[in-house]
């Protein structure tokens, strides 16, 4: 279900009322609006199935190589602020006869970072939909990502990183498999 565009823009001329701002000057007549369509764009994940977004870009492919992806941008919003957190993925599997087209990696990425999300619950998101559409032998996840409620506002932090791990399958049972896809990915900061 596509959002009410015109109730939200409501909403945010009302919270500008509330926050002493007058949503009738220059600067801001269009600003309900355009922060309306802006939480669409950022929450669409929910309106979004993997299933779609994989779109039958599985490919049959004999290998035991491990399969790597990294650097994949992240944008998404904490859900306890919703202010955004930002960073990069970095996700290996192990194949178990079939492979994804590249894209869809990048694409699953964003289809969870599209909603409201704690890091933790995005990193696991990401692991199991990769683990489960493929019956991968195993998965790795990481995110590496800042969190402008923690740069902004509380504790002001403006140099922590977040680091979240998902391991699945050969990547949790198996500690040189873990270590090959930590050494290849090469951790740093966003």
């Amino acid at each position: 279900m596509e959002p009410d565009l015109k109730k939200i823009e409501k909403l945010v001329r009302e919270l500008l009322k509330e926050l002493g701002e007058d949503p009738e000057r220059e600067g801001l007549v269009k600003t309900p609006l355009r922060v309306a369509q802006a939480l669409s764009f950022l929450t669409h994940g929910y309106r979004t199935q993997p299933e779609k977004v994989i779109n039958n870009a599985l490919f049959t492919q004999d290998t035991g190589s491990m399969v790597i992806v990294k650097d994949i941008e992240v944008y998404s919003m904490c859900e306890h602020h919703m202010l955004p957190f930002f960073g990069r993925c970095h996700i290996g599997y192990l194949p178990n006869g079939k492979v994804f087209g590249v894209s869809k990696l990048a694409r699953l990425v964003d289809l969870y970072a599209r909603r409201l999300q704690l890091q933790e619950r995005l990193t696991e998101q990401i692991s199991q939909v990769i683990m489960e559409s493929i019956d991968a032998k195993g998965v790795a996840v990481m995110i590496e990502a800042r969190h402008l409620c923690m740069m902004m506002r509380g504790v002001e932090k403006q140099n922590s990183t977040m680091v979240t791990s998902s391991v699945l399958g050969v990547f949790r049972d198996h500690l040189a498999t873990r270590e090959e896809f930590l050494t290849l990915v090469g951790r740093r900061t966003p």
